[in-house]
């Protein structure tokens, strides 16, 4: 039998630069899942005519990493990809012409040259907003405070590898409360900081959390959304942007 043929066009192409990528899952785009995120994003690295590198092997593939996807039907101001190139392109140029080329509500909002450490490493923790319609700011602070209060909540996620429990609280380091007050519709509105871990605490977790420690059951479905991701700041409330250290080392290439 013959041997099948390599895709003349997709020989091993090493990577001359690295660039870093910021994009967000926004309005009916947060239903997507991961995998339907990595065919459009390969769809308009040719729509967009970008010199991507490729792995080596029988079956090469365009060297695209891809860092702690939010869940499905969860939107997101801030996921993260690394790309390989094979040639220099000029950076703002890129992203403008990958947000061009992917459907509105994929939008590539921010992009820097990669000249600094691991990107993966510096995604420490997450900044997650969820809002909850319905429940009012005294019931979603009460709730809150019982969380914070106890040393140890476990939850059960359902996994490749069967039911698994594991604590929820460890991961949560800040839990604020607030509501809308231009919004005549009562919704509490939680913005907690999760550490990452294995396995990772998402918002479903926290909520599982709430429902165990407080009896506090959304009656209709919270609408999440990640704000940020990065390294956690001093007062375990925010975290920094982990495309900053890149762009310091561009800025600064002698130092």
């Amino acid at each position: 039998m013959a041997r099948a043929s390599r895709d003349p066009g997709r020989e091993f192409v090493p990577p001359v630069v690295k660039v870093r990528i910021r994009y967000a899952k926004r309005g009916r785009l947060r239903f997507s899942s991961h995998r339907d995120f990595q065919r459009a994003f390969e769809r308009a690295v040719r729509r967009a005519n970008v010199p991507m590198a490729y792995s080596a092997g029988f079956r090469p593939h365009p060297k695209i990493s891809y860092a702690n996807a939010a869940p499905t039907g969860v939107a997101s101001e801030a996921e993260y990809i690394e790309i390989g190139l094979s040639d220099h392109r000029d950076i703002e140029t890129l992203r403008a012409d990958l947000d061009a080329a992917m459907p509105p509500g994929l939008d590539i909002v921010d992009a820097v040259l990669a000249t600094e450490g691991d990107l993966v490493g510096r995604l420490e923790a997450s900044v997650w907003q969820i809002e909850l319609p319905e429940v009012t700011e005294l019931e979603a602070r009460s709730a809150g405070e019982k969380l914070l209060a106890a040393d140890e909540v476990e939850v059960e996620r359902m996994m490749k590898s069967g039911l698994r429990k594991f604590d929820a609280r460890a991961a949560i380091r800040s839990f604020d409360v607030r509501s809308n007050p231009a919004d005549s519709v009562t919704c509490a509105i939680l913005t907690v900081v999760v550490a990452h871990g294995t396995p990772s605490v998402r918002p479903d977790d926290v909520l599982a959390a709430l429902r165990q420690v407080a009896d506090l059951v959304p009656p209709v479905p919270p609408r999440v959304t990640r704000l940020a991701q990065g390294r956690l700041a001093a007062d375990a409330r925010t975290v920094s942007d982990p495309l900053t250290p890149d762009r310091v080392a561009e800025a600064n290439p002698m130092s």
